[in-house]
């Protein structure tokens, strides 16, 4: 295949810059240093490009801006010119205007179409066949499934929509069709690139952390129970029970106890086969068992005696289908059941299709024809994607489509309506609970519901694997009012905890919320209420949900025909408050009474810590007053000084003087009894400060309310 460098590229190599709108100022910029030969107007300028610079000139009262080149002649003159409608320039170097000439050639081969020509090379001799493939662009297939309801165990048929936008017909074309999400984009490879080798630092080591990844979400749970017995009903103990999902997984193992009895729990739903062997009985396999988590499947087995190498094959009984009519929401001209049934629109008579099994009347019944129908491709895993691979080659015209059918399989499935009061939707939806046990990855696409030979509705859901449940929605149930009201309030403290001079109350909120739902209609509903995942909230209701999402929780209700069920769901969210002990007063202490946050062995230990925090302050404030009483002293004391000294001279001088010198007498006396008093106060209040602290430090406590 022929390759060549990008245009950018081999210009860059001319090192003649030319961009989508070069000006001729611009390339002639480029030359610089190249001999040109200039002709303006009748005088003829040689010599090597000097510059290329835009002056400003007036004429005639305008303003104009022109452009001047500047030569540099052989003899040393330089000489400019104006670039001019009459200007020309002649390139003189040599090779020179071979380049510019390539570099045009470039440029238009820009414009032409990306076309490659291929050359397939092969070694050795003789003639040989030789495969051919290419990948070509075509719109993405699209499925549509129909999920049939009736009396029978409920029926998925799905079609994949193939479009042919090639040019060119498809003529017995072997079409696979692959189901997934792979990564996809357009890369121009057939181009060269090139790339600009990045400064790196020198490497650091650095070890990388382990990490962790989310395990799956919580499942429903199916039960699965039953006995294991003789040809003469006697009971089997310590037989080995086996179950398997869809995929062939082991999904439980247990052993049958002294009565034959077996049970498992939390078993994924849908179709579960079951192995079952004992000493000198021959092993039994129970297949087409459908798990569901509305009801607990029950299967009995009855080993026969022999070589536990032999097998005995049993089919298990398919489960019925809650597929009570539904109600219509639009007008219809005449009736459901004729859609689709093989009698022709205004027509007085059925029509009869070929011959074979038909009912005594001689006509084919559609359900007959639906379940005799057969898919068109095989279905198998590639990795993480899913491959239909149509069985005989199709024939598409260009720019038209097909309708190739992909699936045609029982599927385990579930009737219910379903309520969520966030959802924006004035009444519950109608819904189907549905286990993928087609052992196929069904596409994302969009369904609709057959019920009765009657439309009931559609909706859309995601990629389904094996084995997987999902909830989808196809119409609105008219039957089923539903409303919901939440109510809060703050609990009282449930735990207290006391360490190290802190106190730690814990208490909670609770959050109720009662789901209301009224059905007017004649048939039972089992309704599903998706109720919200909040963060910092645990479920405290006996209830609890069939199935969790990332979002929410689902319960299942039962409404009874006429009759009004409630669902109630209570929620908490803790609460933690803390405070240092030092800090209690009376009044918090008799708050916490009062609201029975505290038990009588704390009530007593708290009012001690108080006792003590009052002889501490009493002794503070008996300190204070001391101090207050000598700083009174301190400043009489200043006072008789002054008088002494204004007294200097005068005839009641020595007389005052003894006056005052007796009241200094008496208030050194003073003030050396009050510091005694006030060191003795500070040793007590420092004694009784320890014993505080002790008293708090040891105060210790940690239990329920």
């Amino acid at each position: 295949m022929g390759l060549s460098a990008p245009v950018d590229r081999q210009i860059g190599d001319l090192r003649l810059p030319m961009g989508e709108k070069t000006s001729l100022t611009e390339f002639l910029g480029a030359l610089r240093g190249a001999r040109l030969e200039v002709r303006s107007g009748t005088s003829v300028i040689t010599g090597r490009l000097l510059s290329v610079e835009r002056k400003t000139r007036i004429s005639g009262g305008t303003t104009l801006e022109v452009d001047y080149i500047a030569l540099l002649s052989e003899n040393g003159e330089v000489r400019t010119t104006e670039v001019s409608p009459s200007f020309s320039v002649r390139l003189l170097d040599r090779g020179l205007a071979g380049k510019v000439d390539r570099l045009l050639d470039l440029v238009a081969s820009g414009r032409e179409p990306d076309l490659r020509r291929m050359v397939i090379s092969t070694s050795g001799s003789g003639e040989r066949a030789l495969f051919v493939s290419y990948i070509s662009e075509v719109p993405v297939w699209k499925t549509t499934y129909r999920v049939v309801l009736g009396e029978k165990t409920p029926l998925l048929q799905g079609w994949a929509i193939v479009d042919n936008t090639v040019g060119q017909d498809w003529d017995n074309v072997q079409l696979s069709l692959v189901a997934g999400a792979p990564q996809s984009f357009v890369q121009n490879l057939s181009q060269p690139y090139y790339a600009r080798r990045p400064v790196v630092a020198l490497p650091q080591s650095v070890n990388i952390s382990p990490q962790t990844h989310e395990a799956t979400l919580v499942a429903s749970g199916a039960r699965l129970a039953g006995r294991i017995t003789d040809a003469a009903g006697l009971p089997i103990p310590f037989a080995t029970v086996k179950v398997y999902d869809a995929s062939g997984s082991v999904a439980g193992e247990n052993f049958s106890n002294a009565t034959g009895a077996y049970e498992f729990r939390g078993l994924p739903e849908g179709v579960l086969r079951l192995e079952v062997e004992a000493t000198g009985f021959k092993r039994a396999v129970v297949t087409g068992m459908v798990a569901a988590n509305a009801r607990a499947a029950t299967q009995d087995v009855r080993l026969e005696i022999g070589e536990t190498a032999e097998t005995v094959q049993v089919t298990a009984t398919a489960p019925q289908t809650n597929t009570e009519a539904a109600t219509a929401g639009s007008r219809a001209a005449g009736s459901g059941r004729m859609l689709g049934s093989g009698a022709g629109v205004g027509s007085s008579r059925p029509r009869q299709f070929g011959s074979g099994s038909a009912s005594s009347s001689g006509v084919y019944r559609v359900e007959d024809a639906r379940t005799r129908a057969e898919a068109a491709a095989l279905a198998q895993d590639l990795g993480d994607l899913f491959e239909y691979q149509v069985k005989e080659p199709i024939t598409i015209v260009k720019n038209r489509s097909a309708l190739v059918p992909i699936v045609q399989s029982p599927v385990a499935a579930e009737k219910v309506s379903i309520w969520n009061d966030q959802a924006g939707v004035p009444r519950p939806q109608r819904a189907l609970w549905i286990t993928n046990s087609t052992r196929m990855t069904l596409d994302g696409g969009s369904f609709s519901v057959l019920e009765q030979e009657t439309f009931a509705g559609e909706g859309v859901f995601d990629s389904i694997k094996p084995g997987e449940k999902r909830l989808t929605s196809y119409a609105v149930d008219l039957g089923l009012n539903a409303s919901s009201k939440q109510t809060s309030s703050a609990q009282r403290v449930s735990r207290v905890r006391i360490a190290k001079g802190t106190i730690t109350l814990e208490n909670e909120v609770r959050e109720t919320k009662t789901y209301t739902l009224r059905n007017e209609d004649s048939s039972p509903r089992t309704v599903i209420v998706e109720h919200p995942v909040r963060p910092g909230y645990e479920l405290r209701s006996d209830q609890k949900p069939v199935e969790s999402s990332a979002g929410w929780m689902r319960f299942r209700l039962q409404v009874e025909p006429k009759q009004t069920a409630f669902l109630t769901i209570e929620e908490s969210r803790p609460l933690q408050s803390s405070l240092l002990v030092s800090n209690l007063t009376e009044d918090r202490v008799a708050a916490f009474v009062s609201s029975k946050s505290i038990n009588t062995s704390i009530e007593e230990g708290l009012r001690r810590i108080l006792a003590q925090k009052n002889v501490v302050a009493g002794l503070e404030a008996q300190k204070e007053a001391h101090e207050g009483e000598m700083e009174n002293i301190f400043d009489d004391q200043q006072r008789l000084r002054e008088n002494m000294k204004a007294l200097k001279g005068s005839a009641e001088e020595k007389a005052l003087v003894q006056r005052y010198t007796q009241q200094l007498n008496q208030q050194e006396s003073r003030l050396e009894a009050l510091r005694r008093e006030v060191a003795q106060v500070e040793r007590d209040r420092e004694g009784a400060q320890r014993a505080l602290e002790r008293m708090i430090q040891e105060l210790s406590f940690d239990g329920a309310l």
